[in-house]
C-alpha cells in the first residue's frame, strides 16, 4: 500500500534559479497552479558568479524575455546599482545594455515577486523522482514529482531547471567539496531517476572568482569605471525616471608577467590541469589558468573589480576565475595592482555538474522521449543568467500551451535572439557550455535590443503574458514609425540661406537642391534631433505629409504631426536606424524571405530515414538522432550538407505527391 502523502497541483518547477523563476512566474501568471522547488529559499535567483544582467548579446535577450512578459528586465531595473550601454561607437546591430546587481536585493526582489504571485507556491526540498506512466503514444508520460520526504506532487508537467546543482562537486587546487555554487546543498538523486527515462546526462564545468574585503583594496593605483549619465532601463514597463539613481563605480586593473609566472609555476596543483575536473568549461569565459597558458604572448589580462551590493563590501574580481589552491590564489592575487594587500572573503572555485544535451530536446523544450517533460536553463548545457531565463520563460509558456491543447510557441533564428538560443541549443551538439554572443544571429541588424518589443510583444500577448493595452501601445508606436518615416521621406528643404548656414553650424555640408530630410538623416553626422533646426523652413511640407498618412484621422497622430519632432525617443530612435541602415535592412529582410521558406518546409515527424534514398550513412544517422522540425533546421546540423538537404527535399516532394494521389505508389 503507497503511504505516501499525496499534494495535486498542475505544474511542477525543479530548481529556482533564473531559469525556474521565470518557467514558474510564466506558468502562474498564465493561470496554472505551479510550485517551484528548492534545495534553499535563500538560493532564489542566487547570483552564485558575476553580479551583473545584461551585457553584449545578453543584454538582447533580457530585453527579449521582457517584450515577452517575462520578469528578470524589471527585477534588474529595480536592484541595480550601475548600468551602461555597450558598444555606443559601434552600429546599433550590437548595442548592448548591461547592469551590474546589488546581489542580495536581486534575490530578495524576485522572491518577493514569486510569493505574491497567483497561483504559485514556493517549497523547500529536494526532489529525488520524476513519476511518469506510460502514455497514450507509447511514450513516457509525466503524473508527478516525489520529494526526499517521500511527499508526492501529482501534476501533468515538469520543468528541470536544475542549474548547476545536479551531482555537483566544487574544486579549489586539491579540495573537493560535495556541495552545489556558494556552498549551498548540491542534488543527490535526480540525476538516476533522470537517466532511468532513457534521458543520458554528460558533465560540465563552470568557475567563479574570489571576493575581496573592498576596504583591503587600493582604488587609486586603479582606473575608475563609471555607469551612464543618462540610465536607459532594460523594462519597457520601468518609467526612465525611475532608474536615474545614484550609481556604484567599477574599477579596472590589469595582471601582468609576474601574475603569470606563479600561475605557470602551479599549474600542476590546478585541478583543470592536473586531470581532476572531469567536466568541459566555457571556451568563451576561461579560468585565469587558460588564458595565462593559451594566450601566453598577451603580458596582461583585463581584470574589472565590482561590488557585490550597496550594503557589503565584498568586491567581485571579473576575469580571474581559477580553481588553484588557497596559497597560489593570495599570491596571484596581491600581483595585481591595487590588489597588493587584498583579504580574500571567499576562494575562486571550479564547479563541475551535470546535465544533458538539448538535442534531447524538441525546439519547445519538451523531452523527446518523455511526455510533459520540459527543460530550461544550465540543465541544457547553457551557460549565463540570461541564457538560463530566456529557456524558462520559453519552457513555462510551452508547459502551458501544451496543457491547452495548443501550438508551443517556437522562435524563428530571425525573429529573436532567444529563437536563435534554442535552436542552436537543440541543433548543434555543444561539447562545452553555450554562450550567447552576437556573431551567432545571421540577422542581427533586424534582432537589435531597441525594437524587441515591435518584434516580440505581438506573441506575449497571443500566449497571455502581455495586456491589451501593452500591446496597444506597440501596434500605436509601430504606426508612428512608419507615419514618421514617410514624413521625412516626403517632406524636402530647400537650399535657402538659413538652411545652408544651419547645415555648416552643424558640421554638415551645403545642400545643392530641395532634399528630403530622410536623405539629410542619412548622414552620419546628422541625427533626428538635429533635423529640428529645419523645422520653421520644412514644417508647412510636414503637415501636408502628415496628411497622406494612413493614421492622419487619428487624434495621436495629428497631435503628433503638429508639432514635427515631438515623438517620444522610442519612436524616432527606431526611424532614426531604419532611416540610415535603410539598404543593409532591406537585405536581411530578403535573406530572411528565404531563410522562411527552408524553415517552412516542414519534416513529418514520423518519417523513417532509412527510407531516403541516396542519403549519405553519416547524414542519416545525424537525422535519425536529432529529428529535426523542419528543412532549415535540418541544413544546421553537422554532418548534413546541401546534397543531402537536396535528397531530403525531393523524397519529401515525391512523398506529398504520392499521398495526393497524383503519382502512382508503384
Amino acid at each position: 500500500m503507497d503511504h505516501s502523502f499525496h499534494i495535486k497541483t498542475e505544474i511542477c518547477v525543479i530548481g529556482a534559479g533564473h531559469a525556474g523563476c521565470e518557467a514558474a512566474l510564466a506558468a502562474a501568471r498564465l493561470g496554472f497552479d505551479t510550485v517551484i522547488f528548492t534545495m534553499n529559499t535563500d538560493s532564489i535567483a542566487m547570483m552564485p558568479c558575476n553580479p551583473h544582467i545584461g551585457g553584449s548579446s545578453k543584454g538582447h535577450l533580457v530585453r527579449e524575455i521582457d517584450a515577452l512578459g517575462g520578469e528578470m528586465g524589471k527585477n534588474i531595473d529595480r536592484t541595480f546599482i550601475q548600468s551602461k550601454m555597450l558598444n555606443r561607437s559601434k552600429g546599433p546591430a550590437v548595442h548592448s545594455l548591461r547592469a551590474q546587481a546589488d546581489k542580495a536585493r536581486y534575490s530578495e526582489s524576485m522572491r518577493q515577486v514569486l510569493e505574491n504571485q497567483n497561483h504559485l507556491e514556493i517549497r523547500q526540498g529536494e526532489v529525488t523522482d520524476l513519476l511518469t506512466q506510460t502514455g497514450p503514444d507509447g511514450r513516457p508520460e509525466i503524473i508527478g514529482v516525489r520529494l526526499y520526504s517521500g511527499t508526492v506532487y501529482d501534476c501533468r508537467i515538469v520543468i528541470l531547471c536544475t542549474g548547476t546543482y545536479l551531482n555537483a562537486r566544487c574544486l579549489v587546487g586539491e579540495t573537493i567539496t560535495e556541495t552545489g555554487p556558494s556552498g549551498m546543498q548540491k542534488s543527490t538523486w535526480l540525476k538516476k531517476s533522470i537517466e532511468s527515462l532513457g534521458i543520458p546526462t554528460r558533465r560540465f564545468k563552470t568557475g567563479t572568482p574570489a571576493r575581496m574585503d573592498g576596504r583591503s583594496l587600493d582604488y587609486s593605483k586603479m582606473t575608475i569605471q563609471h555607469g551612464d549619465q543618462v540610465v536607459e532601463p532594460f523594462s519597457y514597463s520601468t518609467d526612465p525616471a525611475a532608474v536615474q539613481i545614484e550609481q556604484v563605480p567599477c574599477y579596472l586593473t590589469y595582471t601582468n608577467e609576474k601574475t603569470h609566472e606563479i600561475i605557470r609555476a602551479n599549474l600542476d596543483r590546478s585541478p583543470i590541469y592536473a586531470g581532476i575536473i572531469e567536466g568541459t568549461g566555457p571556451r568563451y569565459c576561461p579560468s585565469i589558468e587558460d588564458k595565462v597558458v593559451k594566450f601566453a604572448e598577451k603580458t596582461r589580462h583585463q581584470v574589472f573589480i565590482e561590488p557585490e551590493g550597496r550594503g557589503t563590501n565584498e568586491m567581485y574580481v571579473d576575469g580571474m576565475s581559477s580553481s588553484m589552491p588557497d596559497d597560489v590564489q593570495q599570491q596571484m592575487y596581491r600581483t595585481v595592482p591595487g590588489l597588493e594587500h587584498c583579504r580574500i572573503v571567499k576562494n575562486a572555485y571550479a564547479i563541475e555538474y551535470d546535465c544533458i544535451s538539448a538535442n534531447e530536446l524538441k525546439l519547445s523544450l519538451e523531452t523527446k522521449k518523455v511526455s510533459g517533460l520540459f527543460c530550461a536553463g544550465q540543465f541544457n548545457g547553457s551557460s549565463g543568467y540570461e541564457e538560463a531565463a530566456a529557456q524558462g520563460l520559453i519552457a513555462g509558456i510551452n508547459a502551458v500551451q501544451k496543457l491547452r491543447g495548443r501550438e508551443p510557441l517556437i522562435l524563428k533564428r530571425s525573429e529573436a535572439y532567444i529563437g536563435v538560443l534554442i535552436d542552436d541549443l537543440v541543433t548543434k551538439d555543444n561539447r562545452e557550455p553555450y554562450r550567447m554572443m552576437t556573431s551567432r544571429a545571421e540577422y542581427r541588424l533586424l534582432l537589435r535590443q531597441d525594437n524587441a518589443d515591435l518584434r516580440l510583444r505581438k506573441y506575449g500577448y497571443e500566449v497571455g503574458l502581455i495586456t491589451r493595452k501593452q500591446y496597444e501601445y506597440v501596434c500605436w508606436k509601430q504606426q508612428k514609425i512608419r507615419d514618421e518615416i514617410k514624413r521625412l521621406k516626403t517632406t524636402k528643404v530647400g537650399a535657402a540661406k538659413e538652411n545652408q548656414e544651419y547645415l555648416a553650424s552643424i558640421g554638415s555640408t551645403p545642400i545643392r537642391t530641395a532634399t528630403s530630410l530622410a536623405e539629410l538623416l542619412c548622414r552620419p553626422e546628422i541625427t533626428y534631433p538635429l533635423l529640428k533646426g529645419l523645422e520653421s523652413v520644412s514644417h508647412f511640407d510636414s503637415v501636408k505629409a502628415a496628411e497622406k498618412c494612413s493614421t492622419w484621422n487619428s487624434t495621436d497622430t495629428r497631435q503628433a504631426f503638429e508639432g514635427p519632432f515631438s515623438l517620444p525617443e522610442s519612436v524616432t530612435e527606431e526611424v532614426e536606424i531604419d532611416i540610415k541602415y535603410e539598404g543593409y535592412i532591406e537585405r536581411e529582410r530578403k535573406q530572411v524571405e528565404q531563410f522562411n521558406k527552408l524553415e517552412n518546409r516542414k519534416i513529418p515527424a514520423d518519417i523513417d530515414y532509412d527510407d531516403v534514398e541516396s542519403l549519405r550513412l553519416e547524414a542519416r544517422k545525424k537525422l535519425m538522432d536529432f529529428r529535426p522540425s523542419s528543412i532549415g533546421q535540418a541544413s544546421r546540423i553537422a554532418g548534413v550538407n546541401p546534397a543531402d538537404i537536396a535528397v531530403l527535399l525531393i523524397y519529401l516532394e515525391k512523398k506529398k505527391k504520392m499521398e495526393s494521389g497524383s503519382v502512382s505508389r508503384q
